[in-house]
């Protein structure tokens, strides 16, 4: 299993950036997909979740209005549309797969992550 994240880098804030997470080696469609993210320092944490079929998002209080996940089980591909960005947005960006029908924040249920990529966003 292989989940390739890509789409970070650097942005003022104000900006945004459109991460992809392209997956391999499973079915796709059979596991609710996340993003979650790391800051320096901190504990990763959830950032938005999409069931197995799309039709369910959820999203961590800080970014809700701001960030847009969206998958195309046609492409295996989940997406994460990142607007109004703030320097606080800034950290490592990571996919994860959870066999599970709905969307879920516990780390824990996530059976595949995916290598991260780095969001920076300055002031």
């Amino acid at each position: 299993v292989q989940l390739q994240a890509s789409g970070g880098g650097s942005v003022q804030a104000g900006g945004s950036l459109r991460l992809s997470c392209a997956a391999s080696g499973l079915s796709f469609s059979s596991y609710a997909m996340a993003w979650f993210r790391q800051a320096p320092g901190k504990e990763r944490e959830f950032v938005a979740g999409v069931s197995r079929s799309g039709a369910i998002t959820s999203y961590s209080d800080s970014v809700k209005g701001r960030f847009t996940i969206s998958r195309d089980n046609s492409k295996n591909t989940v997406f994460l549309q990142m607007n109004s960005l703030k320097p606080e947005d800034t950290a490592v960006y990571y996919c994860a797969a959870a066999r599970v029908t709905m969307t879920t924040s516990n780390r824990i249920l996530y059976d595949y992550w995916g290598q991260g990529t780095l969001v920076t966003v300055s002031s």
